[in-house]
This record gives C-alpha cells, sequence and structure tokens, in this order.
C-alpha cells in the first residue's frame, strides 16, 4: 500500500481560500485508492482549519529547522511525499532525499508564486508586465529550483504549462497539468439552482490573506462600483471572504450599497443566491476557486484577463472578461439586468465546469502518470540532470542555512 505524507504550507482549510480546497481535492483522490494519508505541517492551526482526522488521516505537527522531521520521516517511510508549494520543499526537501532517497516528490504549486508577486510588483511601479522582470526575480529562481529538485510538478493551468515550457524551457517531463478536480455538473443540479428572477445583487468572495483579492475589492470600490449604481440605483454588491482586514472593512457603506459580509459559514449558499460574481483581479496566477465556484452555483461572472487565465480554454466565458473597468461596469449591469444574456452565460459555466475539471476524467489519468513514473524512478531521474545537479552539496544553501539554525537552536 503507497503511504502518502503530504507537507502543507497551512492546515487545510477548504471554507478559506481555493488552495485548501485543491489539497482535499488531492487527499480524496489518494483516499480513493485506499493509500494511507499523513498530513503535517509547521504552522499554527486555526480554527477554520478542516478536521482531516475524520477522514482517517493522520495529522501530525512538525517542526523547521529541526532534525525530528529527520526521525519522524524515517520511521513513516512514506513511498511518495507532496509538498504543498515550493517553500515546503525548501524546507524539507532535502531531508526527505537524504532519509527516503526512493520516495517519490511531488510538488504542488497551487499557482506559479513567482508570476503572481511579479506581476503584483510591476502593477505597484506602474510598469508593464514582461517575460524579462520574470527572468530577474529572486521568486522565479527559488520557485524553478524547487520544481527542478522535484520528480514531478503539478501545474495548474495551461497558461502556467506553457510559461514554464516555453520560457523557461523546464522539461515537459517533470511537469503536470492538473487543474481542478470537479464533479461534473448534471442536470437534476442544474434545475435545483435558483432563477434569474430569484437571485439578487452581485457578489464578491475571497481570503484577504491573499493580496489580489484586497486589491480587486479596492478596484471595485474606487472604479467600478460608482457606475454599476449609477446604472442599477437598487443595486448591492455584497463582499464576502475569510480573514478581512480593517482596510477592507472600512469601504462598508449601506447607503452605497457597498456591504462587507464577512467569512461566509457556506460559500456556495451565498454564491447560489447572488446574481452575478464580480472579480475585477488585476494580478495573480493560477486558476481562481471564486470562478469556478461561481460556475458550479449557475452564477455568471465578469472578471479581467488575468482572472480568467488558463480557466477556460476554448470555450465562450461564463460572463464577460473585460479590462476596461468602465466597460466592466457596463457588462455587469447588462448581463445583470438582461436574462438571455445570464442564461447564456450560465449555459458557458456548465460547458467548462463538465470539460476542463471533470475529476472522473482526470484523476484515473493522474494515478497512471504517479504509477508509471514510481515505476521507472531511476530513469526518470536521469533524464532530469539539472535536477541532480541542484542536489549536489555546493548548491544546498537552504540545507546549510537549516543546519546552521538548527545548531544555533541547540
Amino acid at each position: 500500500m503507497q503511504q502518502v505524507l503530504i507537507i502543507g504550507y497551512v492546515w487545510v482549510e477548504p471554507n478559506s481560500s481555493a488552495a485548501g480546497s485543491r489539497i482535499l481535492q488531492l487527499i480524496e483522490q489518494f483516499l480513493k485508492q485506499n493509500w494511507k494519508v499523513t498530513f503535517a505541517s509547521p504552522a499554527q492551526k486555526s480554527e477554520k482549519a478542516a478536521s482531516l482526522g475524520s477522514l482517517g488521516i493522520d495529522e501530525v505537527s512538525i517542526e523547521l529547522n529541526n532534525t525530528s522531521f529527520d526521525d519522524f520521516i524515517k520511521d513513516l517511510q512514506p513511498t511518495i511525499v507532496l509538498f504543498d508549494r515550493f517553500m515546503m520543499e525548501e524546507q524539507f526537501g532535502w531531508r526527505v532525499a537524504e532519509n527516503c532517497p526512493n520516495t517519490l516528490r511531488i510538488l504542488d504549486t497551487e499557482d506559479l508564486h513567482f508570476l503572481r508577486k511579479t506581476r503584483h510588483q510591476q502593477l505597484k511601479k506602474g510598469e508593464k508586465f514582461s517575460n524579462e522582470a520574470l527572468s530577474k526575480s529572486e521568486d522565479t529562481k527559488r520557485e524553478i529550483a524547487s520544481i527542478l529538485r522535484c520528480d514531478v510538478s503539478l501545474i495548474i493551468s495551461t497558461y502556467e504549462m506553457g510559461l514554464l515550457k516555453s520560457v523557461f524551457k523546464i522539461d515537459q517531463r517533470i511537469l503536470y497539468y492538473l487543474p481542478f478536480l470537479l464533479d461534473k455538473i448534471d442536470e437534476h443540479q442544474q434545475k435545483k439552482w435558483k432563477s434569474f428572477e430569484e437571485r439578487n445583487h452581485f457578489i464578491f468572495i475571497g481570503n484577504f490573506f491573499h493580496k489580489p483579492n484586497i486589491d480587486a475589492v479596492l478596484t471595485l470600490k474606487k472604479e467600478i462600483w460608482p457606475e454599476i449604481r449609477e446604472m442599477l440605483p437598487a443595486a448591492e454588491v455584497h463582499i464576502y471572504g475569510a480573514y478581512v482586514t480593517a482596510q477592507i472593512q472600512q469601504l462598508h457603506n449601506k447607503k452605497e450599497g457597498f456591504i462587507i459580509k464577512g467569512f461566509a459559514e457556506d460559500a456556495k449558499k451565498v454564491v447560489e443566491n447572488a446574481r452575478v460574481v464580480l472579480a475585477p483581479l488585476r494580478f495573480g496566477a493560477g486558476i481562481k476557486g471564486k470562478l469556478t465556484e461561481a460556475m458550479i452555483c449557475g452564477t455568471p461572472s465578469i472578471t479581467t484577463t488575468i482572472g480568467a487565465e488558463g480557466m477556460c480554454g476554448d470555450f465562450p466565458w461564463n460572463g464577460f472578461i473585460e479590462d476596461n473597468f468602465s466597460e466592466f461596469a457596463l457588462m455587469s449591469a447588462e448581463i445583470y439586468r438582461n436574462k438571455s444574456t445570464w442564461k447564456n452565460a450560465q449555459e458557458s459555466g456548465v460547458e467548462i465546469i463538465n470539460y476542463i475539471y471533470d475529476k472522473d476524467t482526470l484523476s484515473p489519468l493522474l494515478m497512471n502518470h504517479i504509477n508509471e513514473i514510481q515505476e521507472n524512478l531511476e530513469k526518470h531521474r536521469a533524464t532530469n540532470f539539472l535536477g541532480s545537479l541542484l542536489q549536489h552539496q555546493t548548491l544546498q544553501a537552504t540545507k546549510y542555512m537549516s543546519k546552521w539554525i538548527e545548531a544555533k537552536n541547540q
């Protein structure tokens, strides 16, 4: 039986973020194979963390820069280690390689952090985003080194796959495209959706630990909402999300119809009741959980090019993609008022989920890929020369930094 160890950057919070949902989707696939799963994290647990124990998963607190992890992993002897984000591979990857050399090392990138961070920096500087800026970023070097050190990295969007292969010349054999793993939307589910007439108001939903979400809500308030409100004086926008900051809370204004609601116990329910999701994202990466969730709830959305990036293939968007904020406001009012436009958008969302994110199609392919690499691990690693080079002692800065901190703490 396979023994899977997942090293989490944070404890799993599926109701707080798309990253939490993503990890839970992977766990579900491993459990389906009757694999034993252990989830370990050095993070503090919040009250929003899911109880993995109820799924038969062992939860273990681990420490950074501590040999106790070496003892733990030697004892566990996992056949697969999955790192949740590159920071966990930096911290623990070398320990896994030293103590369990034959263990398959998988990196779940969640989204490419260097892409999101560089876009944010360029935006703050008022500069146009470029691949040259990406290449200069320290974060790019760190994350790509992590991808090279792993046996396979799960890449969430087609855009990010293209970027890694064409700009950074990463060998496709160590990359695996894996979007969200979602249930198909069947007719029975569609019949349960509330109708156009039963739905009210606009909604934004997102975790406020995540900087793109803070920026999107500020953009909505300053640039877009006043124009929408002029066209639809009775409409409101409800802002939901975990970890609301004081800056976001201060935007609450009942008179303007800009309502800060905070954490949603049941995100699906609030999205199902809304008529339109607004997501004016100006930077970010990966695929956006708020937008797949909108599709699952039959709620059309208006977003930007970055919001929809790598998410819908050749299918029409379930609403509109617009980067000009005046046009964004116009399109928002149009879809809010026009039932046939709204219905068409809803149908496009069903197509996108059913053809791109269908877990019944994607899961067996993932499992086959994992088994294939495991059966030929030595050969697979031999083709990844840059990865073995980065495992070489002369390039192990994070390892020796960790050992130094460890010695200092003693």
